[in-house]
């Protein structure tokens, strides 16, 4: 499994990844909404964790910029909010921009595990269920 971990913190960023390296995941590293849009067409992680509270452009602009994109581009990379903001609104609002999940810092390593691994399920489930979807449209013409 494949993480890009997006934060503007380095310390913060950092902490995520090994997190997630020591349940297993390869990871990646952005610090802001460019490098990460060129790390997603690059290496076409399997999950996105990404701080809202960004200088600049922020996790919402993100976000959208990730489902602006084609599929086979990225934009149906599950996606995972991580942020400070605890209120129901900030989870509403981060679930409307396109994110799956949202979680509150600072969060327990294995509860951020927990979240990718179930984002990653959830994924291939959607993706096997498309393409059967598509699999039987095309053999019913």
């Amino acid at each position: 499994m494949r993480v890009l971990v997006v934060d503007d913190r380095a310390d913060a960023r950092s902490m995520l990844a090994l997190m997630l390296r020591r349940c297993g995941a390869e990871t990646a590293e952005a610090e802001s909404v460019a490098e990460a849009l060129a790390e997603i067409e690059r290496a076409k992680p399997d999950v996105l964790v990404s701080d809202i509270a960004m200088p600049g452009e922020d996790g919402y602009d993100l976000i959208r910029k990730v489902r602006a994109l084609e599929s086979e581009r990225g934009g149906k990379i599950p996606g995972l909010a991580l942020t400070a903001y605890a209120g129901l609104e900030d989870r509403a609002r981060a679930l409307e921009a396109g994110y799956q999940m949202h979680l509150v810092k600072p969060v327990e390593p294995a509860k951020l595990a927990v979240a990718v691994e179930s984002l990653l399920e959830r994924s291939q489930r959607s993706s096997v269920c498309s393409s059967r979807g598509a699999a039987r449209s095309s053999s019913s013409g």
